[in-house]
């Protein structure tokens, strides 16, 4: 795949969490569902052993930008991340 000046795409690989279940149902606990911001990038965080590798990894890659780690778990409950609730604000 290729941007749109027809340079290579570049994947990186972000951890996994150990998997987030609640009532037996598995929840989207993921680190790729960060937040980039003006001056901070916000990755939700699950309380696993790869919290800190996904920062560090995405700090790497935004090192302009503040990395905020922040628990997620409450919010990956309503199947959902940071992205996904900053997104598509309906006008009234």
């Amino acid at each position: 795949m290729r941007d749109q000046s027809g340079r290579p795409l570049i994947t990186v690989p972000l951890p996994s969490t150990s998997t987030v279940c609640c009532h037996g149902q598995r929840l989207p606990a993921s680190y790729a569902n960060f937040l980039i911001a003006n001056k901070i990038v916000v990755v939700p965080a699950f309380g696993d052993a790869n919290d800190q590798r996904a920062c560090q990894i995405l700090k790497e890659l935004f090192p302009d930008r503040e990395i905020v780690s922040l628990d997620a778990r409450y919010l990956v409950v309503g199947l959902g991340g940071f992205h996904c609730v900053t997104q598509q604000v309906p006008a009234v």
